[in-house]
């Protein structure tokens, strides 16, 4: 059976906007999880914040919504206003890392209260018209942690859950848990999808060889640097002059910025964010981003990335690190 690969949330950059132009240049992806709609001030969700989710917004690459939020009343309620959009189903985000999120209970904060997530599932599951899928970490600070957490996860009709094999502590720093992962697959009892290090295709074969009944794979940073990635782990054709295609895909993302924010700041600061993954798979890739990220003006950087893309050496990561 072919694999599913699955676009992560990276808030800032995986909006609608970028989801629609790389599904245009870059195939592979089958869907998208979207960067979390926070209900923390309650239950009344301002429309900006469903723009990104718009029908209209999202005809290229399916996407799944994300809700960060640790009141069930205000989860059911944003999840209703998702189901009249034409939602189906909707994840739960247990795993976001930063401290500004996890030290107010939400996200990974929320992982060391086994109780208040079952409380939570328990309503949400019946008081909401959305299948209900769990993007989690294995824990907050305690990687055992996720061992109180599944019999939790299995008490529930959950669809999926997406395990991010660190701590929330961890952030993206050290390596990934795979022994607790390869225990979290046998004791849970819904299909898993794997989330976290998949930077080359080596490197994905090497985890799906590991973990045969995983058919899920959830990639962010690694497609942000080799957006050919998803292809290559599908093993569909590229193109003859990948960097042509890079740069084509640069071009029409910096102008679709340019036309929906105001200002050369706002423009660059998206720029940046994209470039703090693309400039890995460039030779002198830390030379590359330390100069863009010192630009504050748009004609520089509309000159010195053209000249990366006409000069610079084209070279992802196709080995990896081992995971």
């Amino acid at each position: 059976m072919t694999s599913t690969l699955m676009l992560a949330p990276l808030r800032g950059i995986t909006e609608a906007s970028f989801r629609d132009i790389f599904a245009r240049f870059f195939p592979g992806f089958d869907r998208a999880v979207a960067p979390f709609i926070s209900t923390f001030q309650g239950c009344r969700i301002k429309p900006a914040k469903f723009k990104d989710l718009l029908p209209e917004n999202n005809m290229r690459l399916p996407v799944v919504p994300q809700i960060l939020s640790k009141n069930a009343d205000h989860f059911i309620a944003t999840a209703r206003l998702l189901a009249e959009l034409g939602y189906t189903g909707v994840n739960w985000n247990l795993g976001c890392p930063y401290p500004m999120v996890a030290n107010k209970m939400r996200g990974s904060g929320l992982l060391p209260f086994p109780d208040k997530i079952d409380a939570f599932l328990d309503k949400a599951l019946q008081h909401q018209p959305l299948a209900i899928s769990v993007k989690t970490r294995l824990g907050r600070r305690d990687p055992e942690e996720i061992f109180a957490l599944l019999p939790v996860f299995n008490r529930f009709p959950l669809s999926e859950v997406i395990i991010h094999p660190r701590t929330g502590i961890q952030m993206y720093e050290g390596t990934v848990a795979l022994d607790i992962f390869a225990r979290c697959v046998e004791l849970c009892r819904h299909p898993v999808v794997y989330n976290g290090d998949i930077t080359s295709h080596a490197v994905y074969q090497r985890l799906a060889e590991r973990f045969p009944t995983v058919k899920s794979w959830m990639i962010g940073r690694g497609a942000l640097a080799d957006p050919f990635l998803p292809a290559r782990i599908k093993r569909m054709k590229l193109p003859a002059d990948p960097l042509r295609t890079v740069a084509a895909f640069h071009e029409e993302l910096l102008a679709c910025y340019q036309a929906m924010l105001s200002g050369p700041s706002p423009v660059l600061g998206r720029m940046k964010g994209l470039w703090f993954y693309l400039s890995g798979s460039f030779a002198d890739g830390a030379k590359i981003l330390k100069k863009i990220q010192k630009m504050k003006k748009l004609e520089p950087y509309r000159e010195f990335t053209g000249e990366i893309f006409a000069h610079g050496i084209w070279q992802p990561d196709q080995q990896g690190e081992n995971p």
